[in-house]
């Protein structure tokens, strides 16, 4: 049986949580610097386990918007979507739209403003740049932006992520590294964006 289907039978069926490669303390800080926002925004869905966080942290008028591009699998089906749809709707909270679009697509047309960045998609610098180049200047002054495998962890791959959060990200004069946690860098901006 093709993973993906095999993850989400054993999710629907209560024998597997969602599964995510943040740690517990990566999970716990995102849900504090989340909580009581109102215009979350999640790059990178995977099976919603913390978009399904991010829900339950955000104000409870408040919407989490889950970019992933979902691409079917094998069968034509993304069993990806499926999962992280229904692990969504098991929790309580905030409101979740999904966009089924890459990152890129999802910018195209997007224009109002985030207070909760969480940045976990593609890892290439290539990737990391266009997020974070892209999507920040949504973030309004006082939000914040968390980036995932933005910094070095025994047993972990170092990924672009963290030579561009080293490079780019924490050199801009416009954020300031509010917590450091694992793999996890979460910053606020302190400055108006330039757009």
């Amino acid at each position: 049986m093709h993973s993906s289907l095999l993850d989400w039978a054993l999710h629907a069926a209560g024998l597997r949580a969602a599964s995510t490669q943040t740690t517990p303390a990566e999970r716990a800080c995102l849900a504090r610097h989340a909580a009581g926002r109102r215009a979350l925004v999640e790059i990178g869905v995977m099976h919603g386990a913390t978009t399904r966080l991010l829900c339950a942290a955000a104000a409870p008028e408040g919407q989490v918007t889950a970019v992933d591009p979902f691409p079917p699998g094998r069968l034509g089906v993304s069993f990806e979507y499926a999962l992280s749809r229904r692990e969504v709707a098991r929790g309580r909270g905030a409101r979740c739209r999904f966009m089924r679009e890459t990152s890129a697509g999802a910018l195209a047309g997007w224009g109002d403003p985030i207070d909760f960045l969480f940045i976990d998609a593609d890892h290439s610098w290539e990737g990391i740049a266009h997020d974070w180049h892209g999507w920040t200047p949504f973030v309004v002054e006082g939000g914040l932006v968390a980036l995932h495998d933005s910094r070095p962890i025994p047993d972990r791959t170092v990924y672009d992520t963290v030579r561009f959060t080293e490079t780019v990200v924490l050199p801009d004069p416009a954020f300031t590294v509010v917590e450091a946690v694992d793999s996890l860098t979460v910053l606020r901006r302190v400055a108006p964006a330039a757009r």
